[in-house]
């Protein structure tokens, strides 16, 4: 291998993850909880978003991941009360 073809290759890769660090520590502007009540059980769970409204469709599907079984209750689940709190 060309020994100057590695540092550029270095150069490159360092790049690389920095790059993938940076994009991943911004992605979240939104951040909250949603609380999903379905069938008379309770899930809560957190997300981030770049959007309040993608924050909090992620946090409701990730709530009734726990609570539905079946397409069809997730999509119930996805429709019912929720209770949404801002944590950032």
């Amino acid at each position: 291998m060309n020994k100057k073809l590695i540092p550029v290759i270095v150069i490159g890769v360092l790049a690389m993850v920095g790059l993938m660090i940076y994009s991943s520590m911004n992605l979240g502007t939104h951040r909250l909880e949603v609380c999903v009540e379905f069938q008379g059980r309770q899930s809560c769970k957190t997300a981030s978003g770049e959007t309040r409204e993608n924050a909090i469709r992620t946090a409701t599907s990730n709530a009734c991941a726990f609570l539905a079984s079946g397409m069809t209750d997730s999509m119930a689940c996805e429709h019912a009360a929720t209770k949404i709190r801002d944590l950032k």
